[in-house]
């Protein structure tokens, strides 16, 4: 299972910090995300990076079982 680490804005609309779920692509973990967490979510993830193990990654990116994907909304600073 793919280890998911949501931050700031993800963290409050998913209502969670963080979770295991089962995807093959970073795609599919997206649309996984949004189905079990809802519209709320599906929002932020429009404007936040996935990265996957450090790294941004699109959709099509391969997921292995200990990937890690961090949910990262934009921060404001400076």
């Amino acid at each position: 299972m793919t280890e998911v680490r949501y931050f700031a804005a993800a963290a409050e609309a998913a209502g969670r910090s963080g979770e295991s779920l089962a995807a093959g692509t970073v795609g599919e973990l997206r649309e996984l995300m949004v189905s079990r967490h809802g519209e709320a979510l599906e929002r932020v993830l429009s404007r936040c990076s996935l990265l996957v193990d450090g790294v941004a990654s699109p959709d099509d990116v391969s997921l292995d079982d200990d990937t890690v994907v961090d949910v990262l909304p934009p921060f404001a600073g400076g």
